[in-house]
């Protein structure tokens, strides 16, 4: 899932201070999974900005709603009627969300109220870690089902550097060397001999150097003709 971070209150706070009414708009998708912009983050987020104006001395009308996506111009179309009401709207999606909706609603001013950081899991309660880069081009089948592009500092697919130590990266202790637990899941499974020649250049074609990507499922296309 696409993970993301709430926006420090200051920062938010400058966004809309010459505001005097703003929608926080939040996503039930990505974003409600890891606690940054579900219900209970956009309440949260717009009682903090009530009371941090109400010690400023500045009055604010602050509304809330929280779209099925924001990813999906059918569920943000759904707030047409009530979007130009506001001088500004917060969106608390994935960055995704707020160009969707600046797309859809080119005269309104659309905020980002969090910063999207990778595509991962949650590890344990309240931790996610990355684990894709989105790269275009999966072959974690070479790599004993694990990803060394998104994995490893270097994005290395003839791995291990000479940095690591004892199974941790170079990078930080905080940081599992991925090539070391490869390594380790080819030699319990009887298969070294699978990284021992030496990968191609992968091809990034499939990334997004050549640009913004676009995926076409001809099937869903074809059905809506």
């Amino acid at each position: 899932m696409i993970v993301a971070d709430r926006k420090s209150l200051q920062e938010i706070l400058a966004m809309v201070e010459d505001d005097k009414e703003i929608l926080i708009a939040g996503c039930k998708g990505c974003v409600t999974v890891c606690n940054a912009g579900g219900l209970k983050e956009v309440e949260i987020l717009a009682s903090s900005i009530k009371i941090a104006r109400k010690k400023q001395g500045k009055d604010i009308d602050i509304e809330i709603e929280v779209l099925e996506r924001q990813c999906d111009n059918e569920y943000i179309a759904g707030i047409s009627e009530k979007v130009g009401n506001y001088d500004a709207v917060i969106s608390l999606a994935c960055g995704v969300g707020p160009q969707f909706l600046s797309e859809m609603y080119p005269d309104q001013t659309f905020y980002p109220g969090v910063n999207t950081t990778f595509l991962g899991g949650a590890t344990q309660h309240g931790v996610w870690e990355e684990r894709c880069a989105g790269c275009g081009t999966c072959a974690i089948h070479d790599f004993g089902g694990l990803c060394p592009i998104a994995r490893c500092a270097k994005s290395l697919m003839n791995g291990p550097c000479g940095g690591s130590s004892q199974g941790i990266c170079e990078v930080n202790k905080e940081i599992v060397c991925i090539w070391d637990l490869i390594v380790r899941k080819k030699m319990e499974a009887g298969k070294l001999a699978d990284l021992m020649g030496v990968k191609g250049v992968k091809n990034w074609k499939s990334a997004r150097h050549g640009g913004p990507r676009k995926s076409i499922r001809e099937e869903l296309v074809q059905g809506n003709i």
